[in-house]
């Protein structure tokens, strides 16, 4: 069985986040033959949002829980992100990629904003057959709010684990994690106590670079670590030659 390696793309990455759903296809095609040329891995991609989701998701409410004015935002949020999600897998076959879109509002279910039920066999039996599943930060319903946002951040974690990836990154606009900066290459819950990470700095309603730090913390926990790199990068991880950005570990490894 070949390892499956757990990829996100950041929605700053892929889209124009100050804008309003506006895709960065020029940069879609890129990563799309990039990851192309890796034919020989068994591949799960999870892209955000951006500003294809967040807008809508701020403006409806979504994470407050529903309501019954609201309700229209559950339709209009994943519309939002279902048109990127569309945007991702049509690049990706257009390369070569045999990808297929899979929609967390369809087989997720949260409760308080973390994830309670998450099918993933299905996604399994895809990478198997090499076929490249593509989720999305969605929203989802929930059992206590009605409906909340899954963050991509929170699906990567998810299928890393269901999956047993020992392989996750995550592609960013950022060279890793800043501080002052410079890159971080390393960081454990000891470190992240110190660090001062900011959240995004335009719409974002699943916490930025400190959302992505509290979940890849878990994930170390649980004994995988996360690389945090530049878009640029992607190839470098795939083929473990070195990133230059961020590895979030576990307290004491080496």
């Amino acid at each position: 069985m070949t390892e499956t390696v757990v990829l996100k793309l950041g929605g700053s990455v892929i889209t124009d986040k100050s804008g309003d759903c506006v895709i960065d296809h020029a940069r879609l095609h890129k990563i799309a033959e990039e990851l192309a040329r890796e034919r020989a891995t068994a591949l799960v991609l999870v892209h955000g949002a951006g500003s294809c989701g967040h807008p809508e998701a701020r403006r409806y409410r979504i994470n407050d829980g529903l309501t019954g004015e609201n309700v229209p935002g559950v339709y209009h949020t994943h519309a939002a992100v279902s048109r990127l999600n569309t945007a991702v897998v049509k690049a990706l076959r257009d390369a070569g990629v045999e990808a297929i879109g899979i929609h967390p509002l369809d087989l997720a279910l949260a409760e308080d904003g973390r994830l309670v039920s998450f099918e993933t066999r299905h996604i399994a039996e895809m990478t198997e057959h090499g076929i490249v599943p593509v989720l999305h930060g969605d929203v989802v319903m929930d059992r206590r709010r009605g409906s909340c946002i899954v963050s991509g951040d929170q699906l990567v974690t998810r299928l890393a684990t269901a999956l047993a990836s020992r392989r996750v990154g995550l592609a960013t606009d950022v060279p890793g994690v800043l501080q002052n900066g410079s890159v971080i290459p390393r960081i454990d819950r000891h470190i992240a106590e110190m660090l001062d990470i900011g959240g995004s700095t335009k719409t974002d309603v699943t916490g930025g670079m400190r959302g992505k730090i509290v979940e890849l913390l878990a994930l170390a926990d649980a004994g995988t670590d996360a690389h945090i790199f530049h878009v640029s990068k992607i190839g470098r991880f795939l083929d473990g030659t070195g990133h230059d950005g961020t590895i979030v570990t576990r307290r004491g490894a080496p």
